[in-house]
């Protein structure tokens, strides 16, 4: 706890009072896998200029603070928003639907730190597999930001992009200690030189037309099952935007009403707010009324399935596929998972392509509670 002081400015005393309030969290499992970091220590919520999910760890290479990947702000309006936020140039970079993902080298190895400050294990094995580690030796200071996409995603599974495990996709580099973004044209040369994905460019117009032009964008991504844009000032100088298609909103809104006893009122009347908002600046009088149909069944069909399978004598759970290359590596996200307080099961590993094939399923406790309580006759709370 001594170094997480010394690293944040504080007394060792009131380092220990953060830990006491869940304030700081351990942020990882100690394990050979992990042996270039002695301890490490997550911030679970924004401390001074400090982001949540900032990491302060003690590596081989002395003390890192890699700071926590900045909240991004909603526009619920194209016009006037876009004009009232940027000058001059924007970009639309698309936002891919996955999981926020910081990666960095310690010692001799890469590490993978998800948006809540944990260096997960899943996640680390598949940037050692996918990601070049020259460039961090190059450039020491930065750290690649980026979404975690596919099909075997522990956390946001999905099939849109033809990925079947997971793969990166940069969308920013950032100094680690300052948090300062490099200007696009610098992170599109230096993922050109250093071989890496980045999250697409969709468009780089004027702002004056620019709310024009991300009409057609959204309702293209739309289409495609994608879940919507960030607007970017290419020098990185202001900050991004974010705006959603209504599909991912809907999407979102079937999975939290699927499991409505663990996600709470705001996560879905946030989602219907944005559809209304949505729906007055884009839709004429047949586009609203798909709208409509396609909010109702995201709602109404995901919740109708819990209680079917409550009724037939199951639990509700989600359901996902994962990969391991090393069983030592599922050994130590079972562990990861448990830490996190995930109610979870794991399958029996089935090998498969020199790789282990797990399903982890991830009991929805309280929706399964909640369901049956009231199937059995009883009242509301």
């Amino acid at each position: 706890m001594k170094f997480v002081a010394e690293a944040l400015g504080l007394s060792p005393v009131a380092a220990r009072r953060l830990e006491e309030k869940n304030i700081l969290k351990q942020a990882f499992i100690r394990h050979p896998f992990f042996s270039d970091v002695i301890d490490a220590f997550k911030l679970d919520r924004k401390f001074g200029e400090y982001e949540e999910g900032t990491l302060i760890a003690k590596t081989v290479d002395g003390v890192q603070i890699v700071r926590g990947y900045p909240k991004i702000r909603r526009a619920l309006t194209l016009y006037p928003t876009i004009k009232k936020h940027f000058r001059g140039e924007v970009v639309f970079e698309e936002k891919m639907n996955g999981y926020n993902v910081r990666i960095v080298m310690f010692g001799e190895n890469l590490y993978a730190i998800t948006r809540g400050g944990y260096i997960c294990p899943y996640t680390t094995e598949k940037a050692r597999m996918l990601i070049n580690p020259d460039f961090f030796k190059d450039h020491p200071n930065l750290m690649l930001c980026c979404e975690a996409v596919g099909e075997e995603s522990p956390f946001v599974p999905k099939d849109v992009y033809g990925i079947k495990e997971i793969d990166f996709y940069v969308f920013d580099v950032r100094d680690r200690r300052t948090n300062e973004a490099l200007p696009i044209r610098e992170k599109e040369k230096l993922a050109d030189e250093y071989g890496f994905k980045l999250a697409p460019i969709l468009a780089e117009v004027h702002v004056s037309e620019a709310h024009e032009v991300a009409k057609d964008v959204i309702r293209e991504l739309g289409r495609k099952g994608r879940e919507g844009i960030v607007i970017k000032d290419p020098n990185m100088k202001r900050q991004p935007i974010k705006y959603t298609t209504s599909e991912s909103n809907c999407s979102d809104l079937s999975f939290a009403f699927r499991f409505f006893g663990e996600y709470g009122k705001d996560f879905m009347f946030s989602r219907i707010i944005r559809e209304g908002f949505q729906a007055f600046e884009l839709d004429d009088e047949e586009e609203f009324k798909r709208r409509c149909t396609r909010l109702g069944e995201a709602i109404l069909k995901a919740m109708v399935e819990s209680i079917r399978e409550v009724r037939e004598g199951k639990k509700v759970c989600d359901r996902m596929r994962l990969r391991f290359y090393d069983l030592e590596v599922f050994e130590l996200f079972k562990e990861h998972v448990r830490r996190m307080g995930v109610n979870a099961e794991f399958s029996e590993p089935i090998e498969e392509n020199r790789s282990y094939v797990v399903w982890f399923y991830r009991h929805m406790k309280s929706t399964t509670d909640r369901i049956r309580h009231i199937l059995e006759g009883n009242l509301w709370q």
